[in-house]
């Protein structure tokens, strides 16, 4: 691991024969499918596959048939974990980076099928599944190194005549409980720095994604990460629920809804009969993004980013932009180049190379944004679509650019997670951000500006977690743009940064008297 860390470089989707090594290994991956996916837990397996996650722009193909976890599974994954953590967590931060290092190496051995793993059970298009994949190799690599620089870290006084020591070490069993919209990336980034930092990590998937977690495991498993530190434990949320209050985990690592955010921090707070530790939670929980356009914004820059950043993955990134506040002057002029896009953008299965947005992950999603938009229109909003016919299966939506919507409704203050654009005026940056600063969300914002004066203000006063000046809100790189949101957006520190793994470890100091008395010999 003495090597500087360097994100995975993304695939060249351009050439024709790394296209063709794509649909390639998605026709091998089609040939195996549906996957078994087990509950797994110390090196057993069980398998009594009830749960199915499917493809989201074809709904009959059956993606994966997962085991869904029980409480007996429960306790027993965090009893096991419990005996097996000690040894993990007292080994050296090398041998830990070493184990997760070999895990990355295995994720990249597999990188094209395991792209076409995420085009399939979450409807991601190949440019998106291609970074998710990369994301997580890039975790794994990274929470390594931060493990063994933060074993390495000196930092304390030393006066004469006693030693100090800043030691860090893992708190225990963590529990992963894991999004779809990132099935690989996020469950990966939580479960790696968990590892790293000398904890077992317990696995969640989504329901939505058992698949896509099964390649993680498998990964762990072949790395040589001992029995027990690590269990897949597929299902609903009552798994969730059964790993958030069970007395014997240490750290819980969530990213999902503000609602089941906010269910988790109150519920971890309680302490059981018997528990000897507080639960610390680090929760990703979404937004509703805003991208400032100031007065002498480049449009041309300005229409593309707001384009990928709204509609990129059908919207359905927590880091999306929802609302474009732009300066009254440009208003009109970017609505109608914005309409004019929409029409550039192809609607269609992840698998098809020309399909810009793919499906929404299920029906309620589709049916959630639909209604919004309805509302919208219904409300006097004009609600702009893209032209044509949409894929007779699957849970598609046409993305929409809307103008004029009520500022109580949905489509301005509700987290859709779908295509949907609100453009609204503004005064100035001054009233852009009091709208912002409205808002109960703070993950991301953008701002397009020339006036470095405009851009310090904003910076100044914009209580986000992430600010993108002069580019798209999405695409957040590990080790390069640290991610995570204040307010309701989430707790604790930012994935992918220098000081994530702190939340997974507890600082231990011994100050020693060097000044002996004697000898003691036994």
């Amino acid at each position: 691991m003495s090597a500087p860390f360097r994100n995975e470089p993304l695939l060249e989707l351009r050439r024709a024969s790394v296209r063709d090594e794509l649909r390639g290994a998605l026709a091998a991956l089609d040939a195996r499918l549906p996957l078994e996916v087990p509950v797994a837990i110390g090196g057993e397996r069980r398998h009594a596959p009830v749960l199915d996650s499917v493809d989201p722009g074809r709904p009959e193909r059956v993606v994966a048939r997962a085991t869904v976890a029980t409480g007996a599974d429960v306790d027993a994954a965090v009893a096991i974990a419990a005996q097996a953590v000690g040894a993990w967590r007292d080994a050296p931060a090398g041998e830990r980076a070493a184990v997760l290092a070999r895990a990355a190496g295995e994720l990249r051995g597999r990188r094209r099928e395991l792209a076409a793993l995420c085009v399939r059970e979450v409807g991601k298009p190949w440019p998106e599944a291609d970074a998710d994949v990369a994301e997580a190799i890039d975790f794994l690599e990274f929470y390594g190194r931060q493990a063994v620089a933060l074993e390495a870290r000196a930092e304390l006084e030393q006066l004469p005549g006693e030693r100090n020591t800043l030691r860090h070490r893992g708190r225990g069993v963590a529990a992963v409980i894991a999004p779809w919209n990132f099935p690989l990336a996020i469950a990966t980034g939580m479960t790696a720095a968990a590892l790293a930092a000398g904890n077992a990590a317990l696995l969640k998937p989504a329901e939505q994604s058992p698949g896509c977690a099964l390649a993680l495991a498998q990964a762990l498993e072949r790395a040589g990460l001992p029995a027990g530190l690590f269990a897949l434990l597929p299902g609903a949320g009552e798994v969730g629920a059964a790993l958030v209050r069970h007395p014997g985990v240490h750290t819980i690592a969530f990213t999902g809804s503000g609602a089941v955010g906010l269910e988790i921090v109150e519920r971890a707070a309680r302490v059981a009969p018997g528990q000897r530790h507080l639960k610390r939670v680090v929760a990703e929980m979404g937004g509703k993004n805003c991208t400032l356009v100031d007065r002498d914004a480049d449009l041309d820059d300005a229409v593309p980013a707001l384009l990928a950043s709204a509609f990129g993955y059908a919207g359905q990134k927590c880091s999306a932009t929802a609302r474009a506040l732009v300066h009254e002057r440009l208003h009109a002029p970017l609505l109608e180049r914005l309409r004019g896009a929409l029409d550039t953008l192809s609607v269609g299965p992840a698998d098809d190379f020309a399909s810009d947005l793919g499906p929404l992950i299920e029906a309620d999603a589709r049916d959630r944004v639909e209604g919004a938009l309805r509302d919208a229109a219904a409300a006097g909003a004009r609600v702009d679509r893209t032209v044509g016919e949409l894929p007779d299966d699957g849970w598609f939506v046409a993305p929409a650019v809307v103008a004029g919507a009520p500022a109580d409704g949905a489509v301005v203050r509700a987290e859709l997670f779908g295509p949907v654009l609100s453009v609204e005026p503004v005064r100035g940056m001054e009233e852009a951000c009091d709208r912002v600063d409205e808002q109960s969300y703070a993950l991301t914002g953008g701002l397009f500006s020339r006036d470095p004066r405009t851009i310090e203000l904003v910076s100044r006063r914009t209580p986000v977690g992430n600010l993108y000046v002069n580019r798209g809100t999405t695409g957040a790189m590990v080790a390069r743009q640290p991610f995570g949101g204040n307010r309701l957006s989430g707790t604790g520190t930012k994935a992918g940064g220098p000081d994530y793994l702190l939340q997974f470890i507890e600082p231990v100091v011994i100050c020693e008297n060097t000044v002996r008395h004697g000898l003691t010999f036994g």
